[in-house]
């Protein structure tokens, strides 16, 4: 792949312009109905998905954090992992939050089920510690555009240990640590954006699928 290595709020008024776009939401395991809720408060139209039949007619899909050998061994259970694997591949925009990052990783560290391996990165499980070692704490976000530290929640979080050259780095830690990356369709997050009431990075990914609804690379 050509990996690099790398070292070891605002309100909700204003609705995206997607309209009603349809999100799926993977709804198998995990804080689904947050990033559902999030998702309906900016204007789009938010659904779960837990069958590959409600893949059908979606225009991006987010895959919320939980647990992330859960999630690999259900997506192959119930039949999503194949097709969801080739929507992502052709151009579905896909967001992955703390273990949706590690699902979409094309290698991620301890992670033995098959995953959806579609990111050129390769992230690291539990990468802080256990459960009581969470944190929170604000993140440097340039690609927000508004120059607002973002409030970040870290819960069993993994981190980005490298990646190809086609990734773009959002987010680092004050160690250098990348908990935040971009990847032509594909948006990564380390942390739980749909724990608080900051919702810029969702409407950064519904301006994504803006673009793939109007055909735009």
């Amino acid at each position: 792949m050509g990996l690099r290595p790398f070292a070891s709020s605002p309100n909700d008024e204003s609705p995206s312009e997607t309209g009603q776009a349809k999100i799926g939401v993977l709804a198998l395991q995990g804080d689904f109905k947050e990033h559902i809720e999030m998702i309906n408060r900016l204007g789009a139209e938010a659904i779960p998905v837990r069958l590959p039949v409600d893949l059908e007619g979606i225009a991006g899909v987010i895959i919320p954090g939980g647990e992330s050998t859960t999630i690999s061994s259900l997506l192959s259970q119930f039949g999503i992992l194949g097709p969801l694997r080739e929507m992502i591949t052709s151009g579905l925009p896909a967001m992955g939050t703390c273990a949706g990052m590690i699902v979409l990783a094309r290698s991620a560290v301890g992670l033995d089920h098959d995953s959806l391996k579609v990111m050129d990165i390769e992230v690291r499980r539990n990468a802080f510690g256990r459960q009581v070692d969470s944190f929170d704490t604000e993140l440097d976000v340039p690609a927000l555009g508004d120059g607002v530290p973002l409030h970040a929640v870290f819960i069993r979080a993994p981190f980005i240990e490298a990646a190809g050259p086609g990734v773009e780095v959002l987010a680092t830690l004050p160690d250098g640590r990348v908990v935040a990356a971009r990847e032509r369709n594909m948006l990564v997050l380390a942390f739980h954006p749909e724990l608080t009431n900051d919702s810029r990075f969702h409407k950064l990914f519904l301006g994504m699928v803006d673009k793939y609804r109007s055909g735009e690379k």
